[in-house]
């Protein structure tokens, strides 16, 4: 169970892999901003089956009455829209094998702002891994 974050994020990384594969296949010929609009909803309608599944709709009320954490979490999902249509627009117009690895770059930015925002430390070797992200996402694409 320690571990279990790790495989998660795994699991993660391999989805992310498939929105930019079957992201790229869908985006041929149509409007990016309109297929990432199609794809939230789908997401949203998934997610909530998800939810419902699991029988915890009733934790809805219980977000939408903290309001702190229903404004960080709005604050999320506006982050998170936004990063979609950029990544698409991206998509639409670069090659997957170029857009995925500046996309990762994220990695550097969320522990940078984890750093600045959120007061968490960082090792030297996950320094080293983090300024090695960057450079291996420079060097990836310019390849």
């Amino acid at each position: 169970m320690e571990q279990l974050w790790l495989i998660f994020a795994l699991l993660s990384a391999a989805a992310a892999a498939l929105v930019a594969v079957f992201g790229k296949i869908g985006l041929q010929s149509l409007d990016a901003n309109t297929a990432t609009a199609i794809r939230a909803v789908i997401m949203a309608i998934f997610l909530i089956a998800v939810v419902a599944f699991q029988g915890n709709l009733k934790q809805i009320p219980v977000i939408l009455a903290d309001k702190r954490a229903l404004a960080f979490i709005a604050l999320s999902g506006i982050a998170g829209a936004v990063s979609w249509l950029f990544y698409f627009m991206a998509l639409k117009f670069g090659k997957v094998s170029q857009v995925a690895p500046i996309d990762k770059l994220s990695v550097v930015i969320a522990s940078l702002l984890a750093v600045i925002l959120l007061g968490e430390k960082i090792s030297l070797i996950s320094s080293i891994g983090i300024a090695l992200i960057a450079a291996g996402a420079i060097l990836v694409t310019l390849g």
